[in-house]
């Protein structure tokens, strides 16, 4: 079975439509529109193709955006493994503005999973045999408990896997309470994890030490947005600038960043050098409109601009 297992429990397709003017009150044209499948996990597991490496992601479909959905999914050669759902699949809007270069992201709420539907997700999840990763990434929807994570970190235990969590809220915090191997916040999700409201770019490391020392995480990598980002273990910390580039879409950025440090990981690279990479990743998934993600080229020359700029 697969090395890397990516969880997305709240998918959705992304589409991506430009106008030239955002207008109220008018009917505006859009451009003929742009469907990938997203989410958190997807992306990750997208991301991961886009790299020539190789994962399995557990999702769930429903109704006839569900079907579309997966056969997006298998457009790009994602493997899968699905459940099905008795609500539809959620569908989102991304509209660039020509006229003033400005992005809207509109998100429809989750669509619910009752009880049985996110148990079958878990229970897929445990029949995967020599798994060495295991994502989860993105929100949780209606009927999915705040505490899903503590669950699956009990799974990547028993089967000796490293577990990243990409989410906010409770979902984060209570994957900080078990302890996993990789946390990935931002600032405001990282202040929230020690108790602040916000919290000062000098005050990361001191906050991501805190909860290294407590055992939610082997290792922390805060998202510094145009900063890049800072990873914290026990023994060191290092933040990765990027180069300043011109962002058309940030959609996916993470989940790319997310991807950029697995795919390393799993090649045998060191943490440090997966970090470097996936901050390359994310950086290169900006330049692109819309879901697109990164195109591998961009992100390999960042990869080398990083690499040789001075350590922070």
């Amino acid at each position: 079975m697969a090395n890397i297992i990516t969880i997305t429990f709240s998918p959705v397709i992304d589409k991506s439509t430009s106008i030239p003017s955002l207008i109220p009150e008018k009917k505006l044209k859009c451009s003929q529109p742009k469907l990938e499948p997203g989410g958190g996990g997807i992306n990750v597991s997208r991301a991961i193709k886009k790299l020539g490496g190789h994962s399995h992601a557990i999702f769930p479909v429903g109704g006839y955006s569900g079907e579309y959905f997966l056969s997006l999914v298998k457009e790009e050669g994602l493997e899968c493994l699905t459940v099905k759902t008795k609500a539809p699949t959620r569908e989102n809007m991304i509209v660039y503005d020509e006229a003033t270069g400005l992005q809207y992201r509109f998100g429809m709420p989750g669509s619910p999973l009752e009880d049985a539907e996110w148990r079958e997700m878990i229970a897929l999840l445990e029949k995967q045999n020599d798994v060495s990763f295991i994502v989860v990434s993105g929100s949780l929807p209606p009927g999915v408990p705040q505490d899903i994570t503590a669950a699956i970190a009990a799974i990547a235990k028993s089967k000796n896997a490293k577990l990243i969590v990409d989410s906010s809220g409770e979902a984060l915090e209570k994957a900080a309470e078990c302890g996993v191997f990789l946390l990935k916040p931002n600032l405001s999700e990282l202040a929230a994890l020690v108790g602040k409201s916000n919290i000062e770019l000098e005050e990361v490391d001191d906050a991501a030490r805190e909860l290294i020392d407590k055992g939610s995480a082997e290792a922390i990598v805060v998202s510094l947005g145009a900063a890049g980002a800072l990873l914290v273990t026990k023994g060191k910390e290092k933040q990765f600038v990027p180069p300043r580039i011109k962002v058309k879409s940030t959609v996916g950025a993470g989940d790319s960043m997310v991807a950029g440090i697995i795919y390393s990981l799993s090649n045998g690279k060191d943490l440090e050098s997966a970090v470097c990479y996936g901050v390359a990743c994310g950086t290169a998934a900006t330049m692109n409109s819309g879901t697109e993600l990164f195109k591998p080229e961009d992100v390999n020359r960042i990869y080398k601009y990083i690499e040789r700029a001075p350590v922070k």
